[in-house]
């Protein structure tokens, strides 16, 4: 009765379009009026020490990393670069999009901030170039979930506070499984593109051309080494690392690059500091309800039934994507993995599943949620950046969606994939 009542109100505050961080608060708030098995208090207590941790630290600065990175000229000059190796080829500028969204998601752990960052610069162009409208929003906002796949990234570091696990063997763990989503998107990109005709550029570029490209987006391409080889050579830990690239965004933004200035600081502040508070807000009454469902004891009920429905791996885990792929249509990803790991890593454990591998497998589903109506961030800020209803784009990413979930489906049953570079590494 207790978990009837912490879901049902959960999805009334829900269906009353509240949001999700005060609909989370509300029915945990609800649900221990009724039950009366701990104070109010406690609820006061869990916001507080939910996000009172040294590892979640590292949110707020890859926030402000990505926005000081993404208005400092960082995700042009990637598009550059692409656009010198790849341009050429057929569907070249989708090509592009993909590797210039896999770069960027090195640099700010965020999909939304990825589609905002490439998708801002590459629609305009790919429409001036006679590609669909339908295909380029799929397109946009499929690859820039990669961005909480490819380390750093926000999702990681939530799923390693909530269950012990190390954030930075997550990191390295995500590296292969991201590349792998890339290609399986450059390869659909290309295939679509020759049946439809996109043609790649005619233009010829000399190697001392392309040469220019990369000298010109070397601080930007220097960003992952400097945050993914500081963390891996023990220099400094994710969360100073997030630091660092803060400072590092500051200084190439203003300095270097000089497409930011300290007038514009103020909004990019103010921007970081608003995506920074709902995430907080998120996290801690995602916590608060995830207690309450410990308190209630109702994870370990819900793993055994999963567990008896079937004793093969395949099954159970197939059981999980299907889950996982639902809650990520209906839930913002943070919530999910607040919520869900808890309760779904004992049961991962129990089938012998490896908990880096469990947690790939969580923020690829998740991931996808980011592309799925009608909760999908990425397909909101897509529709305003290409200017297409959330109607014609929920469409258009079907193919796309397809792709992504066979790329899930490699990833769960060849566990090599996840663990191979932390297992070589040492991790």
């Amino acid at each position: 009765m207790v978990a009837l009542v912490l879901f049902g109100s959960f999805i009334i505050f829900l269906l009353l379009n509240t949001p999700i961080g005060i609909a989370l608060g509300m029915s945990s708030l609800v649900t221990i009026i009724y039950s009366g098995q701990v104070d109010l208090s406690y609820l006061a207590q869990s916001l507080t020490t939910s996000v009172n941790s040294f590892p979640l630290m590292a949110v707020p600065f890859f926030i402000l990393a990505g926005e000081l990175m993404g208005k400092g000229g960082i995700s042009r000059r990637l598009l550059n670069v692409g656009n010198m190796l790849f341009g050429k080829y057929n569907g070249g500028l989708a090509i592009v999009t993909v590797v210039a969204c896999m770069f960027f998601a090195a640099i700010s752990g965020s999909g939304p901030a990825t589609v905002a960052a490439i998708g801002g610069i590459i629609v305009p162009e790919m429409m001036k170039r006679g590609y669909d409208k339908g295909f380029t929003s799929g397109l946009v906002a499929t690859s820039g979930s990669i961005g909480v796949m490819i380390p750093p990234s926000i999702p990681m570091v939530i799923y390693g506070v909530s269950t012990g696990v190390s954030i930075s063997t997550m990191f390295i763990a995500g590296l292969v499984p991201g590349v792998l989503v890339g290609l399986m998107l450059i390869l659909y990109s290309y295939i679509t593109s020759r049946r439809r005709g996109y043609k790649g550029l005619n233009e010829k570029h000399s190697a001392k051309e392309i040469l220019a490209s990369f000298k010109e987006a070397k601080w930007a391409l220097f960003v992952p080494i400097i945050i993914l080889g500081g963390i891996y050579g023990g220099i400094f830990t994710p969360t100073e690392a997030a630091a660092v690239a803060v400072i590092y965004g500051f200084i190439i933004g203003v300095f270097v690059y000089k497409d930011l200035n300290f007038k514009d600081l103020p909004n990019v502040i103010l921007s970081a500091a608003l995506t920074t508070a709902t995430v907080l807000i998120i996290v801690g009454t995602a916590t608060s309800f995830g207690r309450i469902l410990t308190i209630e004891q109702i994870p370990t009920k819900l793993a055994s039934a999963i567990i008896g429905f079937s004793d093969s791996k395949i099954v159970i885990l197939l059981l999980i994507n299907i889950l996982l792929l639902f809650v990520g249509c209906f839930m913002e990803t943070l919530a999910a993995v607040i919520i869900l790991a808890p309760i779904l890593l004992p049961v991962a454990l129990k089938i012998g599943v490896d908990p880096v591998h469990f947690g790939i497998i969580m923020v690829v589903n998740l991931a996808i949620g980011f592309m799925t109506p009608p909760l999908g961030v990425n397909l909101f800020v897509t529709c305003g950046i290409a200017d297409i209803s959330i109607e014609k784009i929920s469409k258009s990413i079907m193919p796309w969606l397809a792709v992504m979930i066979v790329a899930l489906l490699i990833i769960t049953y060849v566990p090599a994939i996840t663990l191979t570079l932390p297992r070589l590494l040492g991790f």
